[in-house]
């Protein structure tokens, strides 16, 4: 039987890259991570890690064992917080993770209702895309994840419930409204090389290959440059719900929106306060 402490110390050398690290994040003094990582070695009978220099560095076997052991401790953690609750021996917590424009828009309305409607209930949130989000469900390190998808995640344990189908536009200076195909020998401005994938998509049904100049996911900045001339890009419709530059214009685009959904773990129920929180999300998230 693997050792609990010992996965959480295996875990810390992963996140944060050291020893020494590790064990300032986990409290511990530095010969104690050590002790722990030999003794996880000697239980495993693999090589978990090995020195580099003055550091050290996790081995193939080590890589594996700290993802499985992720998981596995934050199943651990989100099951000691649900008996928690239902044992009476607090209000409860609920973890939700949710991309940029999201927690920009719809999600802090969310968010005040369901704090004035379960006030005794602790409400925590964290920035992350939609794969990093889907990662924090599977680990427990998340109760519930608003993601966007334009192809619904093949993993069956991902419970999705379908929000609103979100428009894209079309962001250009004022005055140069047109076809996607007008702005074929544009230069145009692109999330990094996970989010443009739409983009590029759009782009080459409309008959050409985008030359992509700038690169940001900062959907301020993004305006910023397009205001400025220096490019033509699609936006989402909540990047312009949060924040709307009045030096662009948008034209909206037909067909091939991006569906938003709130995401769940796990075979249901969820624990309450998690269901009445995808409840408050479920209300207020309509665009426009």
């Amino acid at each position: 039987m693997l050792d609990v402490t010992r996965l959480r110390v295996l875990v810390a050398v992963a996140r944060h890259g050291s020893v020494t690290a590790a064990a300032d994040a986990l409290h511990y003094a530095q010969p104690s991570v050590s002790h722990h990582l030999a003794r996880l070695e000697a239980e495993t009978g693999a090589q978990l890690v090995q020195r580099v220099g003055r550091g050290v560095r996790l081995t193939p076997a080590g890589r594996l064992l700290a993802e499985r052991a992720e998981e596995i401790l934050g199943r651990l953690d989100a099951a000691e917080a649900e008996l928690a609750e239902h044992s009476g021996l607090r209000a409860g917590r609920v973890r939700l993770a949710a991309f940029p424009s999201a927690l920009g828009s719809f999600v802090p309305l969310a968010a005040a209702r369901f704090a004035a409607a379960h006030p005794d209930v602790e409400l925590q949130f964290v920035e992350a895309e939609p794969p990093e989000a889907l990662r924090l469900l599977r680990a427990g390190e998340a109760d519930l994840a608003v993601v966007f998808d334009y192809a619904p995640p093949r993993e069956d344990t991902f419970r999705l419930t379908p929000l609103f189908d979100e428009p894209l536009h079309l962001v250009t200076r004022p005055g140069q409204e047109g076809e996607l195909a007008s702005f074929a020998r544009t230069r145009w401005i692109a999330g990094c090389e996970r989010c443009r994938e739409s983009l590029v998509r759009r782009c080459a049904a409309a008959g050409f290959v985008p030359d992509i100049a700038f690169t940001t996911d900062d959907y301020v900045a993004v305006q910023a440059l397009v205001a400025a001339g220096l490019g033509v890009t699609i936006l989402p419709d909540l990047a312009l719900r949060a924040h709307r530059s009045d030096a662009v214009a948008t034209t909206p685009l037909t067909g091939g929106e991006r569906r938003v959904s709130v995401a769940a773990y796990g075979v249901p129920p969820d624990p309450p306060a998690t269901a009445r929180l995808a409840e408050h999300l479920g209300s207020v998230a309509q665009p426009g």
